[in-house]
């Protein structure tokens, strides 16, 4: 049984450790456009967009004080390209090196491994800006056995949010988002006692996503969680400036309100997950679930770098009559963790990579195909980032007009 519950501790960490390194690598991403860093750059008479010169993001990470030195930041961008973050351009080195080479975030071409982790993850960020913005959220201070808990919420009232707001088709496709949620530390029971249940059991998020993180954030995690064992949830509780350290608020006694000092949080436990056999089924196959396999041996579905294209195409051969194409349009239901395929292109978008046995595949997406309309909304003069970001914050149910070469 020890070693049973060592195993779960040591994945769960390791999945909430992955989530960390996602965020940062967003973070570094978003800030390296900012900066005008990431642009197209053209080397022995190619063009490659979206790419960064690895001796310039050395110099960048040095003088934001991401870095100490050279040797660390080398480090660092090594740790990016081991968690699928990074990769050279063309996949000639597996090891970031400080030098004129380039490199490319995998969100930026479409390579972003396609695996049980990201799409838990990319989901539970979605849902974290939902349910924390505004004034009128439904994340509230509520009372669990006498012990009140900031920005929590019943699992079913998560639950009919879900089905509400198009997020899930069933409350047990729900169910198992949110154990998936659960599993990787991004949500968590508020005295981290149960699972995930269609209950009045209280939940909050464990993750601040909008917190801004170093990538020595990172380094300094790894080494205490090697020396100490750090307990999975402990690690993002020690972050004062996270509006989700969330402490527990003991009631008076003589009054029905309660008290406003803040007590620390106490040392966290690893509760044995017994839904690991459900949670690990969420990797889906076009005629139902597979048979439970650990996260960790997921088969990664990766986007070839390469286009797919045989040819290239422009919208005004799509939209010209008689064309060689043919226009469906194709449904995709988006299951507990995603829809599956990958786009790329600017003008017009296209399909690069679909995940078998996921919702797109079982829709009919192939890749190839050209992506003309989104939820009835015209896409066709749109880059690959903007349709994402139309898919991304819609509805769980996708509606997709394309043109597919005929032949």
């Amino acid at each position: 049984m020890e070693k049973m519950r060592s195993s779960i501790n040591r994945k769960s960490m390791a999945r909430l450790h992955k989530t960390k390194v996602m965020i940062a690598g967003e973070q570094l991403r978003l800030r390296l456009h900012d900066g005008k860093l990431i642009k197209d750059r053209r080397y022995h008479l190619r063009t490659y967009p979206n790419c960064i010169v690895a001796q310039e993001l050395t110099d960048w990470l040095i003088s934001n004080k991401e870095a100490p030195d050279r040797a660390t930041a080398v480090y660092l961008m090594q740790h990016l390209m081991d968690h699928d973050i990074v990769h050279h351009v063309c996949d000639k080195h597996s090891i970031f090196k400080d030098a004129k080479l380039l490199y490319r975030f995998r969100k930026d071409d479409g390579t972003f491994p396609f695996n049980t982790e990201v799409k838990v993850f990319i989901r539970g960020q979605r849902l974290y800006e939902h349910l924390i913005t505004g004034r009128d959220s439904i994340l509230q201070l509520r009372e669990e056995q006498g012990v009140a808990y900031q920005h929590s919420i019943p699992g079913c009232q998560l639950m009919d949010w879900l089905l509400q707001n198009g997020e899930t088709e069933s409350r047990r496709q729900g169910l198992e988002f949110c154990r998936a949620l659960l599993e990787h530390g991004i949500i968590q029971h508020v005295s981290k006692k149960y699972d995930f249940f269609d209950s009045r059991l209280l939940y909050q998020f464990c993750i601040n996503f909008r917190r801004r993180r170093h990538l020595s954030e990172l380094l300094n995690e790894t080494e205490r969680d090697k020396k100490e064992g750090a307990s999975v949830h402990a690690l993002e509780d020690n972050h004062a400036d996270s509006p989700f350290v969330l402490p527990k608020i003991p009631p008076q006694e003589e009054h029905s309100g309660f008290q406003s000092a803040v007590q620390p949080t106490k040392p966290l436990k690893m509760i044995p997950n017994v839904h690991q056999a459900i949670l690990n089924s969420l990797q889906l196959h076009a005629s139902g679930y597979l048979p439970p396999a650990t996260l960790s041996s997921a088969p990664v579905v990766r986007c070839n770098p390469k286009s797919v294209l045989k040819r290239n195409v422009t919208c005004e051969e799509l939209l010209s009559p008689g064309a060689p194409f043919i226009k469906k349009v194709l449904t995709v239901m988006g299951d507990a963790v995603g829809w599956g395929f990958v786009i790329r292109g600017v003008a017009p978008v296209y399909v690069q990579a679909v995940d078998p046995g996921s919702p797109a595949a079982a829709a009919g997406v192939k890749v190839r195909q050209f992506v003309c309309q989104v939820n009835g909304r015209s896409v066709l003069h749109l880059d690959y980032l903007q349709v994402t970001r139309l898919v991304m914050t819609g509805p769980r149910t996708v509606v997709l007009e394309v043109m597919e070469p005929l032949g």
